[in-house]
């Protein structure tokens, strides 16, 4: 065969197709006035973007029509377009609902509730706390009628009519389609009592609701920010909900959007961090769209919002009609208020945490801090749960130092056996646990008094950051216990850390690097295995992630962290000089290794696989 080789006029063809290509890449690059012209235009459409993206942030969260009521045109359309509707009186106003504790402003356009304010709390500078204000909010009902027409409940007007029932105030707001025949929202606010009981009913309208089309609930609320760092308050903003039959669930608290369809769904809450807006039912509804959108990319002091959400849920009609008793939440994420709705279970909106964690932070710190603080200054009650615990654990410190000590006896006789089969780690591994087993210690024992101490240490980690008890509780330095304390403003942002300084971080940092030392000192002075972390790295590691990350965390927790080290480094010190004997230690081990010792199975089993492996070895040499 022929062999095909490449010839000069071959490679002459490719240069000069290459340096074509190259010329009319040349010729066809954009002028530097083109450049400019398409810089200008990347950044203008750049800003265009930011600038939509800021509206929607701040937006209302539905742009309802507005009706000039002085314009006989714009009403007559208005008739038109909502058909029997229009035999309500169009008139624009609101109507005050007011307790103690909650005032509420429920306006005749759409009948829903468009200011809600607490009226004993106020945010990080000062102004009244707004649990709905300027549009952040949408209540409605999307319906069809018999002739076809699409309408929303917050395009309609409403007549209201506020009553006294005993002590309690009713407001029934109507749309009216006749005298006799409505579609009624009915809110009954009694004294002292952030719950208000909601009923949506209609009455002479099953000819008028095109019973083939869903009754849609419509509710929509994006969070107003209330305390000082938007970025930590809207780590503990998110929508909670019951449903399946009792089932606690939440849509992400830290994804840009997340989503679900439930069912069987009790209640839905819009939880800002302290504050809750929740809606309840005493009808389930059978299922609920259910969407989070989130609205914080980063700290800032000017971002009003932290996340937005969403809920559709289709009403049943029956025999024609609407009838669904609900109930309004508007107040504090508090255990000891939301605990007096026990039948409606809407303490479980609260993030205790998980599992045992959650039932821990529940029902033992909680408890137990509201009774400290009962009685002391919150700051005191901090100090003084930190000493109870601390001493509570003082049992698995002492197992977990006395761990520490038997290890430090045997480090002589390790490290000769390092020294002897260092270039044989089997057989060092199988030396060095026989050491171990004859001594009658084991490696893993002061892990387990760590792990016991898990459940505590996240309960706590849970428990002050959301515990409304510590909210603008002011100690020491620090002004809010359940935010960030600053001893200074720094002029630029690191990243991580933050625009400012916090003392007790610092502290809890410093703690816990003298901590480490005491624990990992004596690790530290034997030798390092092969593939062991440095422990050295992790004792210098640790108090500089816990400066960055606890500086923009509650103060709260800092000052649990700084006193409980304190105290355990104090423990420890005792342990070591009035309580431990080093001595004694090494006589016991020394008497342990006379006994004869009985291997348990899992022990029998891995020194027969390592013989195994050793002798594997030695064949493999041969």
């Amino acid at each position: 065969m022929e062999e095909k080789k490449l010839d000069i006029k071959s490679i002459i063809g490719f240069v000069l197709i290459f340096g074509i290509l190259i010329y009319m890449f040349y010729q066809n690059q954009p002028t530097p006035e083109e450049l400019e012209a398409q810089k200008a235009e990347q950044a203008q459409i750049e800003a265009e973007e930011a600038k939509a993206e800021e509206a929607v942030k701040t937006a209302p969260v539905k742009e309802t029509k507005t009706i000039d009521l002085n314009d006989s045109t714009a009403v007559a359309q208005y008739k038109n377009t909502v058909g029997a509707f229009g035999f309500t009186q169009t008139s624009d106003g609101t109507t005050t609902l007011e307790n103690e504790v909650l005032q509420l402003k429920v306006s005749n356009k759409g009948g829903q509730i468009i200011e809600a304010k607490m009226k004993n709390f106020v945010t990080y500078d000062s102004v009244p706390v707004f649990l709905v204000k300027d549009g952040n909010a949408n209540f409605a009902l999307n319906f069809t009628t018999s002739d076809n027409r699409v309408l929303n409940t917050a395009d309609l007007y409403f007549e209201p009519s506020l009553t006294q029932s005993g002590d309690n105030h009713v407001l029934s707001m109507k749309a009216k389609v006749a005298n006799n025949q409505f579609l009624e929202y009915r809110y009954e606010m009694k004294p002292k009592e952030y719950l208000v009981d909601f009923t949506v009913r209609s009455q002479g309208l099953s000819g008028v609701f095109n019973t083939s089309k869903p009754v849609t609930l419509e509710w929509d609320l994006k969070g107003i920010r209330h305390n000082k760092s938007v970025q930590y308050e809207n780590r503990y903003t998110r929508l909670t909900y019951n449903h399946d039959d009792g089932d606690i669930s939440k849509l992400s608290e830290s994804s840009d959007f997340d989503e679900e369809t439930e069912v069987d769904v009790k209640w839905l809450s819009y939880r800002q961090h302290f504050f809750s807006s929740i809606l309840a039912t005493d009808e389930h509804f059978k299922t609920a769209d259910l969407t989070s959108t989130n609205l914080v990319e980063e700290e800032s002091k000017e971002l009003q919002f932290t996340k937005a959400y969403t809920t559709r849920a289709p009403l049943e009609l029956q025999g024609g009609e609407l009838s669904q008793n609900m109930y309004w939440y508007y107040g504090p994420t508090d255990v000891k208020v939301l605990d007096d709705y026990k039948d409606l279970g809407l303490a479980d909106s609260i993030p205790f945490g998980w599992g045992i964690f959650g039932w821990i932070n529940r029902y033992v710190f909680t408890p137990f801090y509201t009774f400290l603080s009962s009685f002391l200054p919150y700051g005191i009650a901090i100090v003084i749960m930190t000493i109870l615990v601390r001493l509570a654990l003082s049992p698995v410190t002492y197992k977990s130092y006395l761990s520490q000590a038997k290890m430090k006896v045997l480090k002589p006789e390790i490290s000769e056996i390092s020294e002897k089969y260092k270039d044989n780690a089997m057989k060092k591994q199988q030396e060095t646990m026989k050491v171990y087993n004859k001594a009658g210690v084991s490696p893993m024992s002061g892990c387990v008094p760590a792990l016991l101490q898990l459940p505590i240490f996240y309960s706590l980690f849970m428990f002050f950051p959301t515990s409304f008890a510590l909210r603008q509780k002011p100690f020491l330095w620090a002004e809010d216990l359940s935010s960030y304390d600053t001893i200074f403003e720094l002029p630029f942002t690191i990243p991580f850390y933050g625009d400012h300084v916090s003392l007790f971080p610092i502290l809890a940092s410093v703690a816990i690097f003298f901590y480490m030392q005491m624990t990992t000192g004596q690790s530290m002075q034997m030798q390092q295995q092969p593939g062991m972390p440095n422990m050295k790295f992790i004792m210098y590691l640790s108090p500089v992630m816990m400066l960055f990350f606890f500086n923009n965390y509650a103060s709260g927790l800092s000052l649990y962290y700084f006193v409980s080290n304190l105290i355990t480094i104090f423990i420890m010190l005792a342990i070591k000089n009035y309580i431990l004997d080093e001595d004694k230690i090494h006589a016991q081990i020394q008497e342990n290794k006379k006994k004869p010792k009985k291997e348990n199975k899992f022990q029998r089993k891995m020194r027969e696989m390592m013989e195994q492996a050793e002798e594997q070895k030695k064949s493999g040499k041969r």
